[in-house]
């Protein structure tokens, strides 16, 4: 592992609003950025309750504003929302504010439920045009053409960094295919995970992009300076998850002594595994999770998330993780 990054949800606790998770993630940002992280990322959900970043664009460039040098992105863009210019001209145009500090990772999924993703889209089509938009949208970013009918302004030159995002073997192969870098969502949906990195490893092809695989894999953490702190605290996702699955979507809960009476034991068994990549505990139970991790996938970046209730037990979960991944980084010419 060469960098470690975050990802943020932009979680709305229970008692607190939208305008509250939004000042939270700039003060969370603030700190990774004094804590070493290399990026920071913002993911597009719509029709959720307890998610604040649907404006994902927006809020990047509002994290951007607030720091100096992390880089700050999308992880992801849900581009099946939207056409490929409009992502174009909003990215590139923070690329022209923040040169040299945005990324952009696209997913394939609609980051909400169908209802949701028809009142995105003035038109839904039944074709699978997701590597097309991919490869429409990387041509906005490239350099300019005298002879293209349409540009991005801003947007042509900028290369915003793209990178295919993923749960499944379906943007492994397209990574791999577009010379892409990949990350996979193994914070929440980890089933795929070894089979995904095998194909994209396995299968790709160097581009202007990129000369060789590079991966980040997403890990959940919670720490606390004791198992038990993190235990309590981990609860409040742990409860959002069920609820989620349940068909009860909410703000982030509020922490629980014994989560265990809160939750089924089947849908606990469906959270259990779609958290297993995660680390959570004490700096030394954390370090032990997190290095295995590491050790098994080997990913050139390991990026970080986790929800919190209380914002400042969240800030500084992460700043345990940053002194716990500083140790596990390695430089690329021993990598």
């Amino acid at each position: 592992m060469q960098q470690f990054s975050l990802l943020d949800l932009s979680p709305i606790p229970e008692g607190g609003s939208a305008a509250d998770a939004l000042a939270n993630t700039v003060d969370l940002a603030r700190a990774a950025e004094r804590a070493g992280y290399h990026r920071y990322w913002l993911a597009e959900h719509h029709n959720m309750p307890g998610i604040a970043s649907a404006a994902t664009s927006l809020v990047i460039g509002h994290v951007a504003a607030a720091t100096k040098t992390m880089r700050v992105g999308a992880g992801g863009i849900m581009l099946p929302n939207h056409a490929p210019l409009v992502i174009a001209e909003q990215f590139g145009t923070l690329a022209t504010l923040y040169p040299g500090r945005i990324d952009l990772g696209l997913g394939r999924a609609p980051g909400t439920d169908m209802a949701t993703a028809r009142a995105l889209r003035r038109h839904m089509a039944p074709e699978d045009s997701f590597p097309q938009d991919v490869q429409e949208l990387l041509g906005y970013f490239a350099d300019p053409a005298e002879t293209a009918p349409v540009k991005a302004i801003p947007g042509e030159g900028t290369h915003v960094p793209v990178w295919i995002l993923g749960s499944s073997l379906y943007g492994a192969q397209l990574a791999a295919y577009l010379g892409l870098p990949y990350a996979f969502a193994s914070h929440f949906a980890p089933a795929m995970l070894e089979e995904a990195l095998a194909t994209y490893r396995a299968t790709f092809r160097p581009s202007a992009h990129l000369d060789r695989p590079h991966v980040m894999v997403a890990a959940g953490v919670c720490a606390a300076e004791t198992d038990e702190e993190a235990a309590f605290l981990k609860s409040s996702q742990m409860l959002a998850f069920a609820r989620l699955r349940t068909g009860r979507p909410g703000k982030l809960p509020r922490p629980v002594t014994d989560v265990t009476q809160e939750i089924p034991p089947a849908i606990m068994a469906q959270v259990g595994h779609a958290l297993s990549v995660s680390a959570t505990g004490s700096k030394e139970t954390v370090a032990r999770q997190l290095s295995a991790i590491i050790k098994t996938h080997q990913p050139d970046e390991l990026m970080v998330t986790g929800m919190i209730h209380d914002p400042a037990a969240r800030i500084r979960s992460f700043e345990i993780a940053a002194d716990v991944l500083k140790g596990l980084r390695v430089t690329p010419a021993a990598a």
